[in-house]
């Protein structure tokens, strides 16, 4: 019965994180970043570089980066998003 209830709560919380196929779906090139938070969150690193901005949500086993180029969305792509 316990691993019943453990399992049920790890997919309830694996279902409620913004880092989701759903929600990489939800990204569009051209995006503002705030748009971009609104969907996945905060991210856990950014960089500049040369007027590209880089974000990562997640950490490097899953994740997903966005390169932004005047605050839009240039490129993005996703690592073990489930």
């Amino acid at each position: 019965m316990k691993k019943i209830l453990w399992l049920s709560l790890a997919l309830l919380l694996t279902a409620c994180t913004p880092l989701s196929v759903e929600n990489y779906n939800k990204l569009k090139v051209g995006m503002s970043y705030d748009e971009v938070k609104k969907i996945l969150g905060t991210p856990a690193k950014c960089s500049d570089i040369l007027g590209v901005k880089h974000c990562t949500w997640g950490n490097e086993q899953r994740h997903v980066d966005v390169n932004f180029v005047g605050d839009q969305v240039l490129i993005f792509s996703a690592e073990n998003i489930q």
